[in-house]
């Protein structure tokens, strides 16, 4: 199993923070983050809205073509409609996402329930395999069968699944492996992402939980914001390692329900 960090948990720090830091924070400092936490979450909320109003438009455009093609006989049409179908259930996909995310930005809110950590690690890796197979990036996950439930938002939670396997799968452009391990450590469920792609610098590590901080041309720089921000609205912290041509580990803890 590839595991380029010691397996120390207490070497892995959230943002610029260690651990140890960040448990000495005093209450003002606490609740300076979280008023930073809710601007990201105002931000990223009117970001959604205006996604939503062209996501609208592009799915009925979609519909019309879908008619269209629907008329043909020929294989290209065929294969043109198969491909537009899947558009269409991405788009779907995509605005129910925009939907729960609305719903969180503005209350703030979880509707959580005992969930299964297992099963949504193995569906979220059935929807990444596609994506990593393009890239030759291998997927290998090791989830622990004794695990209790944890209480999860799992339609919000899944935007962690995704983006921390897109960024993963983003870093190994000539190939690589990703692991996804679950286990459980005292009353916490534990669930890490271990890729080996090409990691991440002192001042790069130091930033990446910034919003609107981002490596990639045209990144939003608030994925990893958002990430943290559900991971801790789950009562849960994230720390990350990383170190350049060493790959990186996402670590998330959860209580277990």
């Amino acid at each position: 199993m590839l595991n380029p960090f010691p397996s120390d948990p207490g070497n892995l720090a959230p943002g610029n923070l260690s651990m140890s830091d960040e448990q000495q924070l005093s209450g003002s400092e606490r609740q300076q983050l979280l008023r930073q936490y809710a601007e990201i979450a105002s931000l990223a909320g009117g970001l959604a809205h205006e996604i939503k109003n062209p996501l609208g438009t592009i799915t009925m455009n979609l519909e019309l073509i879908e008619e269209d093609l629907e008329q043909g006989d020929s294989p290209r049409d065929h294969r043109m409609l198969r491909q537009i179908r899947t558009i269409q259930q991405q788009c779907k996909n995509l605005g129910s996402i925009l939907d729960e995310f609305l719903k969180f930005a503005r209350a703030g809110q979880l509707e959580t329930e005992p969930s299964d950590l297992n099963r949504e690690v193995r569906e979220f890796c059935g929807f990444l395999e596609r994506e990593a197979a393009g890239k030759s990036v291998e997927i290998s996950p090791h989830l622990d069968s004794t695990i209790p439930p944890v209480k999860l938002d799992r339609s919000l939670f899944r935007q962690v699944l995704v983006n921390l396997g897109l960024n993963a799968v983003q870093a190994m452009p000539q190939g690589g492996m990703l692991e996804i391990l679950t286990s459980a450590q005292d009353d916490r469920v534990i669930l890490e992402f271990i890729d080996s792609g090409k990691g991440m610098d002192a001042k790069t590590l130091d930033r990446i939980f910034e919003a609107f901080f981002s490596t990639r041309p045209g990144g939003s720089g608030l994925g990893l914001p958002t990430v943290r921000k559900i991971v801790e609205a789950h009562h849960g912290d994230i720390a990350v390692q990383s170190e350049p041509g060493k790959g990186t580990r996402f670590r998330i803890s959860l209580p277990a329900a």
